[in-house]
C-alpha cells in the first residue's frame, strides 16, 4: 500500500502537470495534429511530401504574423503504415488527447476513415486531402475535403472530350473507386454521341503492357487512363516502349500530378498528352511559395520518386498547405474558443467542435491551389479552378494566358471551372500564313497507288531509286506540301494495290488499312472522300473536284441517209406542220364562205346583175396556204379582215418554221452523225447487251452499292451479279472497254486524261455525282488540319489548276483531212431529187387520171363526143369552150334530142340552127316554160356562165352551154 500510493500520487501529478501545460499552450498556440503514411518503409526517416508540406506551411505562418499576430502554430506529427487503420485510431486518439484543434490526414482509404469516424465522433474538425467516396447515408459532417470533387472533375473531362469531337474513347481505372469516380463521364454515351470502353489495369503490379498491347491491337488510339501519378509514369515509359507514343494517340490523365512527372522523354513524339492542374502558377505570391518550396525540398536531399521531376510541389503538397492556412485563419477569428484534451474512450466532444467547423465550412481563401469554397452540407470542395494543360515542344504548357510561340500539337488548350465551364484559348495567334510548326523536319510515310497521271513510274535509262523512281499530278502535290510544311517523306506502294474498301466484316484493304494501321502518315492519290471512308480515316479538303461517268468505244461515224433534208426536224413535228396546214386551210375555206367581204359582183359593169363569186374554193384555200408554206405566195389573195387575220398568221407561222429548218440544215447535211448505242447511265440501266462495271473495291463501286437510287440500285445489281462486271484496276477495265463490248464506270478526271491520248474512246453523258479526291491521314492525325490550309493555298496560288494542265494537257486526237464538211454530195441532197421526180411522175399520173375521168362521166351523160380545149378570157380566168354536135344523121328530131339531153343533163342548150320553122317554134316554147336560152342568129352566139365561170361559143350546131339558172345574156 505504502508502494502504491507514491504511484498514484506521481500519477495525479502528472495528469495535472499535463492538463495546466495544455491549457497554457491553448492560450498562446494553435495545436493542429498531422497523421501521415511512411515515405518508404517503416525503417526510414525521409519524410513524406505532405509531412514536409505541414511543417513548411507552419513555419510559414510562424514567420508571417499577419495570419496569427498572437498565436503560434504548432503541431504534432505521427507515422503510419499503409493501411493500417488500427494505428491511425491509436495516433488519433493520442493526439486528441493532446488536445489539437484539428487532425490532418491521413490519405489512405481505410486509414481516413477510422481517423474520419474518431473525429466525427469527439466533434474535432477532420482536414482531408484525397478524393474519398462518401455514401449518401453518411452521417459524419466533421470534415471537410481539399481535393476537387469528382462529379466536377468528371464533368470537365466530359467538356473536353466534347470539345475535342471524340466520338469514342476508351476509359481506364486503376481500382473500384474509379467507376465511381468517372460515374458522370461513363453515364455519357447515354447522353452524348460518344463510344466508350472501360477497361481496368491490372491489379497488384505496375506492368500496363499486355493492357497497352491489346488497346494498339484495337486501334484505340483516344484513352483516359484514371489513376495515381506513379502508374501514370509508368503506363508512359512502357508506351513509348510499345511505340504509341505518336501523334495519332491522344491520352488524358486525370491525376492532378501530371505536370510533376518527367515528360522529357516524350517532348518530341509528338503524342497528344492532356492533363488537368488546380495548382496556380501564374499568380507571383504562389509561385514565391512554390519556388522557397523546391528549394527546401532539394535541401532536405530526398530519395526522388521514380518519374517524379526533383524538388516540385505536388498537389497533395499545395492542398495540404492550404488546409493548413484555412484552418488557422478560422482559429484567429473563433474568439473566446479553448481547447481541452479529449478521451476516446469517454465519448465527450468538444464543446466548441461545431462552432469550429461551421467556421471552417464558410471560410473562403485564396491559396495555392486557387479559390478555396465548401459545400457547407457535405463539406466537399466543389467551386475550383482547373488548368487543362497539354504537352508541347517546350514542355507542359497552360490552358490560359500562354505567351510561347512554340507550339506542338493542333488542338487548343484552355481553363475549365463547374460555373464557367470549358474556356479555350486560340494557341495559333501570332502564327505565319503557312503552319509550319507541327510538320517541320518530321519524316513522314506516304501511301500511293499507281495510276495515270497522278502517280506513274518515271521513264529513265538510268536506274532510278526511291521517290525519284515516281512522277505524276499526286508527286507534284506531294513536293509542293512538303515545301510549304517543311517535312520529307518517304513514297510506297500500297502492297495490295487498293485504294480501300470494307468487306462484309468491316475489314478494311488498300490505303485505308494502311492508314488505320499507321504503317503510313498520308495517302496522296486520287482517293475519294466518302462518308463509310470518313468514318475509318481522316481528309483534308479536296484537292481536286469530280464526278462519275461513263468511258465507252467512240462509235464509229454514219453518213446522211438520202432523206436527211427531213433530219432538221422530228417526225412529230413534221406531222404537226402538215395538220397545221390542213387546219389553217379548212379554216380558211369556212371563214372565206361566212364572210361577206369575200364575195364580190361577178359583173361590176352590169347594175341589175345580182350574181357574186368567191374567190377561196376548197382547192384555192389549199393552194393558197400551200404557196405561203413554200415561200412562193399564189395570185388569190385575201380581201375580209378576218381571212387577212388567218393569212398573217400562217405566214408568220411559216416564217419561224422556215427559218428554224433552214437554220438546221446545214449542220444535219454536213457533219457526220456519231450515233452511240447509250447516251446515259438509264440507258445502260434498260439493256442488258453492253457489259459494264467498275474498279473493284474503289469508290464508283461503293456509290453504286450504297446508292438508294432505283435506276443506280439496278446497275449495281446487275455489277454483282455478273462476276466479270468488276476489273481490278483502270487498264484493265481500258483494255476491255477496246476490245470488247463493255463500258467502265469511272472518274471523270480519268476518263478527261484518257480521252486525250486515246482516240477510240469517249465519255458518254454526263457526270452522275459530284465528289472529290483528299489525302487521307489516320483518324485524329494532327497533319490533317496543316495539309489542308496548304491545300487552300495551293488553290488561291492557282497552282493546283497549272499541275492539272501539265498531266492532263495531251496532244489530242487528229482530224480527218479528207473529209470536207462543207462540201455536199448525191447522198446528203438526193432525195431531193427523188422528191422532184416522184411529183412529176404523180401529176402525169394525176393529169390522165383526170383526163380518163372527164371523159368517161361526159359520154355517160351526154352520149356525144367530146372536145376540150382551154383558153384565155378578157378577166384572166380559165374558159373551157365545149361543142355538142349532133350525130351526123339529121333524121333524128331535134325535139327529142333536147329532151334527152335535159332529162340526163343539168345543161342549159343553145340552138343556133334556124333551118326548120318547127325547131324554132318548139324552142321558143321550151325558152318560155323551160328557161332556155335560144340563139336563132345564124352567127356564132356567145354567153357566159357565171356559174362555171366559162365563156361558151354557140356554132350553128346545138351547143351544151351552163347549169341551170347560171347562164348570163
Amino acid at each position: 500500500m505504502s508502494q502504491l500510493c507514491p504511484r498514484v500520487f506521481s500519477s495525479l501529478l502528472h495528469t495535472t502537470m499535463n492538463q495546466t501545460l495544455c491549457g497554457l499552450m491553448l492560450v498562446l498556440s494553435c495545436f493542429a495534429g498531422g497523421i501521415f503514411e511512411y515515405a518508404d518503409g517503416p525503417n526510414t526517416q525521409v519524410m513524406s511530401a505532405e509531412e514536409q508540406a505541414f511543417r513548411f506551411s507552419a513555419n510559414i505562418i510562424n514567420r508571417n504574423r499577419t495570419l496569427l499576430p498572437n498565436t503560434t502554430l504548432t503541431y504534432d506529427i505521427q507515422r503510419i503504415h499503409f493501411h493500417d487503420s488500427f494505428e491511425a485510431t491509436k495516433k488519433a486518439c493520442d493526439q486528441l488527447a493532446l488536445g489539437v484543434v484539428a487532425i490532418f490526414g491521413p490519405s489512405q482509404g481505410s486509414c481516413t476513415n477510422a481517423v474520419q469516424s474518431i473525429c466525427n465522433a469527439l466533434e474535432v474538425p477532420h482536414i482531408q486531402l484525397r478524393w474519398k467516396h462518401h455514401p449518401l447515408d453518411n452521417k459524419d459532417t466533421f470534415y471537410v475535403n481539399l481535393y476537387p470533387d469528382y462529379a466536377s472533375l468528371s464533368h470537365a473531362i466530359l467538356d473536353l472530350v466534347q470539345y475535342l469531337k471524340w466520338r469514342s474513347a476508351t476509359v481506364v481505372y486503376d481500382d473500384s473507386t474509379g467507376l465511381i469516380r468517372l460515374q458522370e463521364l461513363i453515364m455519357a454515351p447515354s447522353r452524348y454521341n460518344i463510344r466508350l470502353k472501360i477497361r481496368q489495369l491490372p491489379l497488384d503490379t505496375d506492368d500496363a503492357r499486355p493492357l497497352l498491347k491489346e488497346m494498339k491491337r484495337g486501334r484505340e488510339f483516344r484513352i483516359i487512363f484514371d489513376c495515381s501519378h506513379l502508374m501514370a509514369a509508368q503506363i508512359l515509359k512502357q508506351a513509348m516502349a510499345m511505340g504509341m507514343m505518336t501523334e495519332y494517340y491522344h491520352f488524358i490523365f486525370t491525376t492532378l500530378d501530371l505536370y510533376a512527372l518527367d515528360l522529357e522523354p516524350y517532348r518530341y513524339s509528338g503524342v497528344n498528352l492532356t492533363g488537368f492542374r488546380i495548382l496556380n502558377v501564374e499568380n507571383p505570391h504562389v509561385s514565391s511559395i512554390i519556388e522557397k518550396w523546391s528549394m527546401e525540398r532539394l535541401q532536405s536531399a530526398p530519395k526522388a520518386e521514380l518519374g517524379l521531376l526533383d524538388g516540385v510541389m505536388m498537389t497533395d503538397a499545395a492542398l495540404l498547405y492550404d488546409a493548413v492556412h484555412v484552418v488557422s485563419v478560422c482559429y484567429q477569428r473563433a474568439p473566446q474558443m479553448t481547447v481541452n484534451s479529449l478521451q476516446c474512450h469517454r465519448h465527450k466532444a468538444w464543446r466548441f467542435g461545431g462552432r469550429f467547423m461551421n467556421f471552417i465550412k464558410e471560410a473562403q481563401w485564396e491559396g495555392l491551389t486557387g479559390r478555396i469554397v465548401f459545400n457547407k452540407t457535405s463539406g466537399l470542395r466543389t467551386d475550383f479552378d482547373l488548368d487543362i494543360i497539354s504537352l508541347k515542344e517546350d514542355g507542359l504548357e497552360k490552358v490560359a494566358g500562354c505567351s510561347r510561340s512554340r507550339l506542338l500539337v493542333s488542338f487548343q488548350v484552355g481553363a475549365w471551372s463547374p460555373s464557367d465551364g470549358l474556356n479555350i484559348t486560340e494557341i495559333s495567334k501570332g502564327r505565319g500564313p503557312n503552319v509550319t510548326d507541327s510538320l517541320s523536319n518530321r519524316s513522314l510515310i506516304v501511301t500511293t497507288v499507281l495510276e495515270e497521271p497522278f502517280v506513274m513510274f518515271r521513264k529513265s535509262d538510268t536506274a532510278l531509286f526511291g521517290n525519284d523512281r515516281f512522277e505524276g499530278y499526286c508527286i507534284d502535290l506531294l513536293k509542293e506540301l512538303a515545301i510549304i510544311l517543311g517535312f520529307t517523306y518517304e513514297i510506297r506502294l500500297v502492297e495490295d494495290g487498293k485504294y480501300g474498301a470494307q468487306d462484309e466484316k468491316g475489314q478494311w484493304n488498300g490505303m485505308i488499312k494502311e492508314l488505320i494501321d499507321h504503317k503510313a502518315d498520308l495517302a496522296v492519290a486520287p482517293l475519294t472522300i466518302t462518308h463509310v471512308r470518313e468514318k475509318a480515316i481522316d481528309f483534308s479538303k479536296p484537292f481536286m473536284t469530280l464526278g462519275v461517268s461513263i468511258l465507252y468505244r467512240k462509235p464509229n461515224g454514219t453518213n446522211p441517209s438520202v432523206f436527211s433534208f427531213l433530219n432538221p426536224l422530228s417526225p412529230d413535228i413534221w406531222m404537226y406542220i402538215l395538220l397545221a396546214y390542213l387546219g389553217v386551210s379548212c379554216v380558211l375555206f369556212v371563214i372565206a364562205r361566212f364572210s361577206p367581204y369575200e364575195w364580190y359582183d361577178a359583173h361590176p359593169c352590169n347594175p341589175g346583175s345580182d350574181i357574186v363569186e368567191n374567190n377561196f374554193t376548197l382547192l384555192n384555200s389549199f393552194w393558197f396556204g400551200m404557196g405561203a408554206l413554200m415561200q412562193q405566195g399564189s395570185e388569190l389573195m385575201p380581201k375580209a379582215l378576218s381571212t387577212r387575220i388567218i393569212g398573217g398568221i400562217w405566214w408568220f407561222f411559216t416564217l419561224i418554221i422556215i427559218s428554224s429548218y433552214t437554220a438546221n440544215l446545214a449542220a444535219f447535211l454536213t457533219v457526220e452523225r456519231m450515233e452511240s448505242p447509250i447516251d446515259s447511265a438509264d440507258d445502260l440501266a434498260k439493256q442488258t447487251k453492253i457489259e459494264y462495271g467498275a474498279v473493284k473495291d474503289g469508290a464508283t463501286m461503293t456509290f453504286f452499292k450504297k446508292s438508294k437510287i432505283s435506276t443506280f440500285e439496278k446497275m449495281w445489281a446487275f455489277m454483282s451479279s455478273k462476276p466479270t462486271a468488276l476489273v481490278k484496276n483502270n487498264e484493265e477495265g481500258i483494255q476491255r472497254t477496246l476490245t470488247a463490248d463493255y463500258a467502265l464506270l469511272m472518274e471523270s478526271t480519268t476518263i478527261e486524261y484518257i480521252t486525250q491520248r486515246n482516240c477510240n474512246l469517249t465519255q458518254i453523258g454526263g457526270l452522275i455525282d459530284s465528289k472529290g479526291y483528299g489525302i487521307g491521314t489516320p483518324m485524329g492525325s494532327p497533319y490533317r488540319d496543316k495539309i489542308t490550309i496548304a491545300i487552300l493555298q495551293l488553290q488561291e496560288e492557282d497552282k493546283l489548276h497549272v499541275m492539272k494542265e501539265k498531266w492532263w494537257r495531251g496532244n489530242g486526237c487528229p482530224e480527218d483531212e479528207n473529209k470536207e464538211a462543207s462540201a455536199l454530195g448525191i447522198q446528203n441532197i438526193g432525195g431531193i431529187f427523188i422528191v422532184l421526180a416522184a411529183g412529176l411522175v404523180l401529176s402525169v399520173f394525176v393529169a390522165m387520171v383526170e383526163f380518163i375521168y372527164k371523159l368517161r362521166k361526159t359520154a355517160e351523160r351526154e352520149q356525144v363526143l367530146i372536145s376540150s380545149r382551154v383558153a384565155y378570157s378578157r378577166r384572166n380566168v380559165y374558159m373551157h369552150e365545149v361543142s355538142i354536135s349532133p350525130p351526123h344523121s339529121r333524121s333524128k328530131n331535134l325535139k327529142e334530142l333536147v329532151r334527152a339531153h335535159q332529162e340526163t343533163s343539168n345543161y342549159l342548150i343553145n340552138i343556133t340552127d334556124t333551118n326548120s320553122p318547127s325547131h324554132a317554134q318548139w324552142l321558143s316554147g321550151a325558152h318560155e316554160t323551160r328557161g332556155l336560152l335560144l340563139c336563132f342568129s345564124p352567127l356564132p352566139c356567145v354567153s357566159w356562165c357565171s356559174k362555171w365561170k366559162v365563156l361558151l361559143r354557140a356554132q350553128p350546131e346545138i351547143k351544151a352551154s351552163c347549169p341551170r339558172d347560171g347562164l348570163d345574156r
